[in-house]
């Protein structure tokens, strides 16, 4: 396996887009076409412009499949990737793979093209004409609706080097060269094929391909340099000319104080690039000048903003000691360049854009009369090309005018949003992880990680269709087949589901888990009345403790036939979230549901009962015991001068008075988890608190808490005392140390030390949520083993050294999620059952429905959530859509249910972009089943995959688990059937696949 790519002859580029267009409505993987309206067309540099959208120069525009992916998804205006007199394997040896990391805001350490300059030109020159092909045989535009533009660098030497020069010139009119007769030709020889496009049409193909230009410079070109360069394209090329400026314009302390601002206090960068780079004082003459010299010769000039933002490596997150950062982090940036040097030119100086533009805000970039807009973070993401379209049409929509000058004050206006907009700011806390622990299958890669990070696997994709379809009563079914406590859950559910939601990747989660609750209020009755209790099974189990894992246990044994006795101390089932949990997030009226359908399976509930020992039960003939007692010894804190209020003893006073207590103008929590917020939150609710301050020794990024909560404190007045540490209590005031933060600790977070400063902070009340302990006293009475923590052990069925008595819940390993304990439930409950607890009851979702609302960026709103969700189990392909190379490809097996991936070889050039959205611990370019080109590629790579050796007598060298194979894919018994007929499709219905 290599990382070089090998470019595709024009007619196997025309084979592909031709047959996958005829067969599947399709061009390159994107589904939904773009068709511009002639009547909208806008100019630039004397040339006509359907749309003022496209990719920017970079892994996007680099290869002839790209463009034409770029294109039937709604690109108009193409930056082709920048050529320099370094290529090919000079450069490559200069660009360490992966080098594209872009799960969040994107960052890159590649650059200029890794093809050669001529081999660059070819494909520029191949897409010319396939770009003009589609305009007119798929109905997508006129011929001469698109632009080309080339991007060039570094130097002045370099770019009149005779490479470089043969470059423009060739890309200036492109009629002599070769492969511009090549691709006339093929397109002559097959015109009688085609449906619209005639021989008259390819003739009139136009070989004046580029006539502009946007300089691309290194960090620390001089400005005279930069200057040069564009009077050279100016007098000598005739080349309407942008310059690409960079970000460092706005000075060291503006960027730095604008990302820390926004929650990038994390990205590294230093002085240098600012002070090393063009500076704003030169810049503002030398534009002058160029503006000037541009309208004397009758050409467009004006400046590209803005170019990537150097930063250095400090996690690992690329191979590299520096990387150029892009995406949502860099639109601030670049908005803010653009609105300084609109108001420095009064709005004459023309500005194309690129830096963070997205469906969310190419309105307000276009609208200010900012454009051409070019892209890359945003289509590098999932849904990939095809977010293009919804570009397009929000331009569409919006009507865009021909240029005028750019509005300064809604560029001002922009650049001030953008600093509080959410879709640039960096979270609260860093987004988790959203891949599973198992490695990526060669077949069948679809999975859904919400339903693969829930505990207990619920089938959200299903019930969130059923839900959209006004189906509430099914997906009720759907949703009680694998979660017993759908209100509670549909509540205060920590919904770690909705924190590993491919829709992170585009804007925010499907809210899942107010959908659930949703389902269960719209479908509450007829849930209830559906359930009976089930025919015995001749087993009897006693629950001891009702909280939600004791409950969830009860229901799923119920269901499967056990007869079941709950034992709780309290008046009410409910446990925590009864007792302690704030009554302004969950009351008992939502509790009383879930308990409800207990009643209604025939559960005996006991409440107000102190639960008999365990050897007790066991001779009342119960042939099981779960004990859900919780956590519920409390641990306190001591400091100095006193010892903190307990947060659950002051909760559950809370909940008991209603509210009414009072516990001073001041209060002070200690703690960072969800407790703590609960806490605080409680406290500004209590009659005569002024303030509620959360002390923690770490930034709140670092807070165990849930994201959602601990903003929900933050819209309560908490007020946060970050980087503190307490200390001691005196009368009225806790004493902390101030903290600094280390470098990372084993678990990830920032190590802590503390200084010698302290603060005083007014407290009438210091409480401490510092967690529970499981109670080991209590299981050793009853006979169970506990390890040196005090924690029971126990066997992979929660069984303990007692036969017949399980543990679960937060009294196994202390406080954790709702939905863990009733994971903990089911498990034990299909022990004590003697058989399953739960069905399967997923349906898959209908693939064009997916496909339609792939690319679209949407927030959550009035309309139902189900449209938003991806059905990622039906349909994942997140690395099809991320693919610039579109490397990797959806393959339908005629009899397989799903689509399957496979990955192309020679298309790759290892930017390991589809590692980052594998929803699996895994790299599909090296783990996904590999076409190769030939042999000789094969044994290169590690990848399990084929090389087609006789295509005509289906022949095919192949590794499967390592080991080869010369098989005939039609008998190809030595192979899995499913692996085999992957391969026998490839070679019948996918040929333009296979590498001549």
């Amino acid at each position: 396996m290599s990382d070089k790519m090998t470019c595709m002859p024009f007619s196997q580029l025309m084979e592909w887009i031709r047959a996958e267009h005829d067969t599947k409505g399709t061009v390159f993987g994107v589904h939904r076409p773009y068709k511009a309206d002639a009547s909208r067309s806008l100019t630039i540099f004397g040339r006509n412009l359907e749309t003022v959208i496209g990719p920017a120069a970079g892994p996007n525009s680099q290869l002839a499949q790209n463009i034409a992916a770029s294109y039937y998804a709604g690109a108009r205006f193409f930056e082709l990737k920048t050529v320099q007199i370094m290529d090919g394997d000079e450069l490559a040896a200069c660009v360490n793979k992966p080098c594209i990391k872009a799960d969040d805001e994107c960052y890159n350490c590649e650059w200029s093209t890794e093809l050669y300059v001529p081999q660059a030109q070819e494909e520029y020159i191949k897409a010319w004409f396939l770009l003009s092909f589609m305009a007119k045989e798929y109905g997508l535009g006129s011929m001469d609706g698109f632009q080309f533009n080339i991007s060039v660098g570094y130097d002045l030497a370099g770019i009149k080097s005779p490479k470089i020069d043969h470059f423009i010139e060739s890309m200036k009119y492109a009629g002599h060269t070769d492969i511009f007769r090549e691709c006339r030709q093929y397109l002559l020889e097959h015109a009688e094929e085609f449906g619209r496009m005639t021989a008259e049409d390819i003739e009139a193909i136009s070989p004046d391909i580029c006539n502009s230009a946007t300089i691309s410079t290194l960090h620390g070109c001089p400005p005279q340099e930069i200057e040069s360069i564009a009077d050279y394209l100016l007098k000598e090329k005739r080349m309407h000319t942008f310059i690409k400026c960079n970000p460092t314009l706005l000075g060291y302390d503006f960027a730095r104080a604008t990302l820390d601002k926004m929650g990038y206090d994390y990205v590294a960068f230093g002085r240098f690039h600012f002070e090393d780079d063009l500076q704003y004082a030169d810049a503002v003459p030398m534009l002058k000048r160029l503006m000037k010299l541009s309208a004397s010769l009758g050409l467009e000039f004006g400046v590209k903003i803005t170019n990537t933002f150097p930063v250095d490596v400090k996690a690992g997150e690329l191979p590299s000691e520096e990387m150029y950062m892009s995406g949502k982090s860099l639109y601030p940036l670049s908005i803010s360049l653009a609105a300084k040097l609109s108001q420095e030119f009064a709005g004459r100086l023309r500005i194309a854009y690129s830096g963070g533009a997205d469906a969310f805000n190419i309105e307000r970039i276009a609208g200010c009369g900012v454009w051409p807009v070019t892209v890359a973070t945003t289509i590098l993401k999932p849904g990939g090309y095809q977010r293009l379209l919804q570009m397009a049409e929000v331009l569409d929509d919006m009507g865009m005018k021909p240029f005028d000058k750019t509005d300064t004050e809604g560029l001002i206006k922009a650049a001030q949003d953008a600093v509080c907009d959410r879709h640039h700011r960096k979270p609260a806390k860093m987004p988790v992880s959203r891949k599973s622990s198992e490695k990526v299958p060669l077949l069948d890669c679809y999975t859904a990680p919400c339903e693969d990070a829930c505990p207990i696997h619920q089938e959200v994709s299903t019930y969130m269709r059923l839900s959209g379809e006004g189906r509430y009563e099914e997906a009720m079914q759907v949703i009680l087949n694998e979660n017993a406590l759908p209100f509670i859950t549909g509540t205060i559910c920590a919904h770690g589901c909705m924190s590993h939601c491919t829709r992170n990747f585009y804007e925010s989660p499907v809210q899942i888990r107010d959908t659930k609750l949703l389902c269960a209020g719209k479908a509450y009755e007829a849930a209830l009345s559906s359930l009976e209790p089930a025919k015995s099974c001749g087993r009897r189990a006693a629950v001891v403790g009702g909280g939600p894992s004791g409950m969830a246990a009860a229901f799923y044994m119920a269901r499967a036939g056990v007869q079941v006795t709950i034992y709780e101390k309290r008046p009410v089932l409910g446990g925590i979230v009864s007792s302690v949990i704030p009554d302004f997030r969950i009351d008992d009226t939502v509790i009383a549901k879930d308990v409800s359908f207990l009643e209604k399976l025939g559960v005996e509930i006991k409440c107000n009962t102190q639960a008999p020992p365990v050897s007790e039960l066991k001779r009342a003939g119960y042939d099981s015991v779960i004990l859900a007692v919780g956590a519920y010894k409390r641990s306190s804190l001591k400091l100095e001068g006193g010892t903190p209020v307990n947060a659950l003893a002051f909760l559950e006073e809370f909940n008991e008075t209603k509210g009414t207590i009072r516990p001073g103008r001041n209060v002070v929590v200690i703690g960072g988890g969800n407790t703590a917020m609960d806490t605080a939150r409680a406290a500004v609710r209590c009659p005569g608190v002024e303030h509620v301050y959360l002390v923690y020794r770490r930034t709140k990024r670092y807070m165990p808490a849930d994201e959602h909560e601990l903003l929900q404190a933050v819209a309560d007045g908490v007020e946060f005392r970050e980087l503190l540490a307490p200390a001691r209590m005196e009368k009225g005031a806790l004493i902390c140390r101030k903290t600094t933060l280390g470098a990372p600790d084993a678990s990830g977070r920032a190590g802590v030390r503390e200084t010698e400063e302290s603060e005083k902070i007014p407290a009438d009340m210091v409480i401490a949520a510092v967690g529970e302990k499981v109670p080991a006293d209590y299981y050793e009475e009853n006979g169970i083993c506990v390890d040196e923590k005090g924690r029971p052990k126990v066997d992979s069925n929660l069984g303990t050294n007692v036969p017949g008595v399980y543990v679960i819940g937060d009294g196994l390993n202390g406080p954790s999620l709702v939905v863990k304990g009733m994971a903990d439930a089911k498990t034990a409950a299909e022990a004590a059952a003697g058989k399953p607890v739960s069905g399967h009851r997923s349906s898959p979702a209908v693939k064009s429905d997916v496909y339609a609302r792939k690319g679209i960026l949407a927030e959550p709103s009035d309309k139902k959530e189900a449209q938003r969700c991806l059905s990622c189990s039906t349909v994942c392909e997140n690395c099809v859509d991320v693919c610039p190379n579109r490397a990797n490809i959806s393959v339908h097996v005629p009899g397989m249910e799903k689509e399957q991936v496979i990955h192309v070889d020679y298309m790759c050039n290892e930017c390991g972009n589809c590692r980052s959205f594998c929803p699996y611990d895994s790299a599909p370019y090296l783990d996904k089943f590999t076409l190769f080109a030939k042999e000789a590629d094969m044994e290169e790579s590690k990848n399990d995959g084929f090389a087609v050796t006789d295509q005509a007598a289906g022949l095919c060298r192949v590794r499967y688990l390592g080991r080869m194979h010369t098989v005939n894919a039609a008998e190809a018994k030595e192979l899995p059937e499913g692996i085999a007929r992957l391969i026998e499709t490839i070679l019948k219905d996918y040929t333009y696949l296979i590498s001549s």
